[in-house]
C-alpha cells in the first residue's frame, strides 16, 4: 500500500475536505474549513517526493520531472476517491488531495435553493455556478448532473480536470471524459462533443477564451451548457466573460448572454451555527428583461438593484442570503460577517469584537 494512504485514510476517517503536504512543516487537514497539522514529523523534501512518486503512473512522473503542476484523481479502495494537486514550491514538492464523496449528493442535501432546478429543466441555454476555489462548485455541479440523470432521458457529456465525482448512468447516459488524459483541452473536447449528439454538456472550467465562445457556440445550437468560473459574484462573471473576448465579438456576446444565460450560481462555504460543518450560501441571478437590457447597454453595475428586488423570480444577493441564514440560525454570524458585502448591516450580529473595525474616539 502506497504511504500517503495512511494520511488520506485519516482525512476520509475525520470527515475532512482536504490533506495538505508540504516540506518543513507536518501533513495538515482541513476540517470545516481550517487548516490542522496531524501529529507527525515536519516532512522531508525527498521523503515527501517518495511518498508522491508511488501513487503517479510513468506519463505523469515524465510530466512533474519536466517542471509541469499535476492535476489528477487518485483512487484506492481502502481509501476512496481524491482529487490531487502536485506542484513544486521555493522548499520542495506540495501536494493537496480533496476528498471526494462516493455518493453523489442531491441538490436537496446541499440547501440549494428551488430556483436552481428550474434554471436546468431548460433543453438549451447556459447556467454557471461560480465562487472562488474550495467554495463546493464542482459537488454543486455534481449534484445538478444527478438531478437531470435522474429525471431526463439525455445524452449527458462532462468534461473535467480531473475527473471527481463518478456518475452511474440512471435515465441518462453520462460520458464523463478528462481533459489531459481524453482530450487535450476544453475546447477541443467542446468542438469533438458538439459531435457526440449530446443534449447536456459540462465544462469543469471556462479557464480561455476558446472555451469560453465553445461554450457559447455550444449553448446557441440546441444544447444545455454547465459550467464554472473563478468569480466572486454575478456582475462580476458576466464582467469576466465580456472582458475576456475579443473586442470585435463584445458585441455578440452581450447579445448571447442576454439571450442565453439562464443564471448565474455564485456560492461560498460558511461555518455553520454549531461550528461542525460548513453550508453553502449563494447568491443567484436569473436573467429576464430588466437584467437582459443591462448587459446590452452596458449597465451591468445596476444588476445588483434589480437582483435586490427579484426576489419572486428566485433571485437574491449573498447579503440576502447570509442575512436570512443567520436569522434561521444556520450559519456562525462572526463567519458571515466575514463574507458579506455590506458589512454594517452584519455588526449587530457579530459576536467577536475584535472582527470588527475600530473607532477612533480621540477624532483626526
Amino acid at each position: 500500500m502506497p504511504r500517503i494512504d495512511a494520511f488520506l485514510k485519516l482525512a476520509r476517517e475525520q470527515g475532512c475536505s482536504d490533506l495538505h503536504l508540504a516540506v518543513g512543516v507536518p501533513p495538515m487537514l482541513r476540517m470545516n474549513g481550517e487548516l490542522m497539522p496531524i501529529r507527525f514529523r515536519d516532512l522531508g523534501d525527498r521523503e515527501l517526493e517518495a511518498y508522491v512518486m508511488e501513487i503517479l503512473t510513468p506519463a505523469q512522473k515524465e510530466r512533474f520531472r519536466d517542471g509541469d503542476d499535476l492535476d489528477f484523481s487518485y483512487v484506492n479502495d481502502e481509501v476512496g476517491r481524491f482529487r490531487a494537486n502536485l506542484f513544486r514550491k521555493a522548499t520542495g514538492v506540495g501536494a493537496t488531495f480533496r476528498h471526494i464523496p462516493a455518493q453523489v449528493p442531491s441538490l436537496e442535501s446541499l440547501g440549494l435553493p428551488p430556483v436552481v432546478t428550474r434554471m436546468v429543466d431548460h433543453h438549451q441555454g447556459m447556467v454557471l455556478v461560480t465562487g472562488s476555489t474550495g467554495t463546493g462548485k464542482s459537488t454543486t455541479l455534481a449534484a445538478i448532473i444527478d438531478y437531470i440523470n435522474t429525471r431526463r432521458a439525455v445524452n449527458i457529456i462532462s468534461l473535467e480536470d480531473p475527473v471527481e465525482f463518478v456518475h452511474r448512468c440512471k435515465r441518462a447516459q453520462v460520458i464523463q471524459r478528462e481533459v489531459g488524459t481524453h482530450v487535450p483541452s476544453y475546447a477541443k473536447g467542446l468542438r469533438a462533443a458538439l459531435r457526440q449528439d449530446p443534449d447536456v454538456i459540462l465544462v469543469g472550467e471556462l479557464r480561455d477564451v476558446d472555451s469560453i465562445i465553445m461554450s457559447m457556440v455550444a449553448a446557441e445550437t440546441g444544447h444545455l451548457v454547465l459550467g464554472t468560473l473563478h468569480t466572486t459574484s454575478a456582475v462580476k462573471t458576466i464582467d469576466r466573460i465580456l472582458d475576456a473576448l475579443p473586442l470585435e465579438q463584445r458585441e455578440q456576446g452581450k447579445t448571447f448572454l442576454s439571450q442565453n444565460l439562464h443564471g448565474v450560481v455564485t456560492q461560498n462555504l460558511v461555518k455553520s451555527a454549531d461550528g461542525r460543518g460548513r453550508r453553502a450560501i449563494v447568491e443567484c441571478l436569473v436573467m429576464n428583461r430588466a437584467i437582459a437590457r443591462m448587459v446590452m447597454s452596458d449597465k451591468v453595475h445596476q444588476i445588483p438593484s434589480q437582483m435586490q428586488t427579484g426576489r419572486d423570480q428566485g433571485m437574491q444577493l449573498l447579503d440576502q442570503a447570509l442575512l436570512e441564514a443567520i436569522q434561521r440560525n444556520e450559519v456562525d454570524p462572526d463567519d458571515a460577517y466575514q463574507y458579506a458585502t455590506d458589512k454594517q448591516a452584519f455588526q449587530r450580529f457579530v459576536t467577536d469584537s475584535s472582527l470588527l473595525p475600530r473607532i477612533n474616539l480621540a477624532g483626526g
